[in-house]
């Protein structure tokens, strides 16, 4: 039995298995399929500081080897999560971690403070590939400048780990990661999701009500292997890594571009006890090559 723990930014997590947001929605409703316990923390799904419904419906569409969504960060709020989910979750002998959503640099800072009086919560996870609706909609991790906005913001009002989540459509994910280290970031994780659209040629319509959505699963891995290795090179906070993360195999390949820790996002849907197996799945390829300790392998990619 190998070593899987591995700790990012002072905090340990028992093995690199995470979930992706918006996958796993508050770890309960996987809870009858697998032991939470087992896993090294689970993201809850996407949290704003104001409630909001989401987009309208159709907002899923399966396409080869993915999925597109376009939920909208359909949520509660800050203040629902905190008096009546964080209760009924923060018992699990793991880390729970919440993610945090934005409109604006504002609703952020307000966000994270409210969650920095959470006791027990480890730390979040920003997600920043939402729109500014204060730019015209542009988003906020697609520049350098307003993704340190924000995270400075942010990092104003938490005083715990923050983990900030790296969209792919940019020119460079690389400079986006050297802004938000820069701007004090502890950690970065990435990618989130592609932006891209599905048809229906009969309707001659789009399938999604908001025509775009953000495209997910095993047709995206090649994509973020890449960007995980680029952010690797130009970084020194540790990576999570996470896109199309079907089984222990793919987890490894990220943790070998320089992930020290991986999120399992669609291949939830298929099967929800994936999460456990890619724990067993890399403790077997670790004793297979007679690899000890699990941090070994990362950005150990022979190039």
């Amino acid at each position: 039995m190998a070593q899987l723990g591995i700790n990012i930014a002072g905090i340990d997590f028992k093995n690199p298995v995470l979930t992706a947001s918006g996958t796993f929605g508050y770890g309960e409703e996987f809870a009858d399929f697998i032991d939470l316990n087992r896993l090294g923390g689970f993201i809850v799904k996407g949290t704003t500081l104001h409630p909001r419904q989401g987009n309208a419906y159709p907002r899923l569409a399966e396409t080869p080897s993915g999925m597109i969504n376009a939920v909208g960060l359909q949520n509660k709020g800050v203040a629902y999560f905190i008096d009546h989910i964080w209760p009924r979750i923060k018992g699990y002998d793991t880390n729970v971690i919440v993610n945090l959503s934005g409109s604006s640099v504002d609703d952020y800072r307000e966000g994270a403070r409210m969650l920095n009086e959470v006791e027990g919560l480890p730390c979040i996870e920003l997600n920043i590939s939402c729109p500014n609706v204060k730019a015209g909609g542009m988003t906020f991790g697609t520049q350098p400048e307003m993704a340190a906005q924000v995270v400075s913001a942010v990092r104003e009002a938490y005083k715990k780990p923050i983990i900030v989540k790296l969209t792919p459509n940019v020119t460079s994910v690389a400079e986006i990661a050297k802004a938000v280290e820069g701007a004090g970031a502890d950690a970065v994780s990435l990618i989130n999701t592609v932006l891209a659209m599905a048809v229906d040629a009969e309707r001659q319509r789009p399938i999604l009500s908001t025509v775009t959505g953000g495209l997910s699963g095993a047709a995206v891995k090649p994509i973020a292997l890449r960007c995980v290795w680029q952010v690797y090179h130009a970084v020194q906070i540790p990576i999570v890594g996470l896109g199309g993360i079907m089984n222990a195999t793919d987890a490894v390949e990220f943790m070998l571009c320089g992930a020290r820790a991986i999120e399992v996002g669609t291949a939830n849907f298929i099967d929800p006890a994936v999460t456990v197996k890619i724990v067993d799945g890399i403790n077997e390829y670790l004793d297979r090559h007679g690899i000890k300790d699990v941090n070994e392998i990362v950005g150990a990619l022979k190039v």
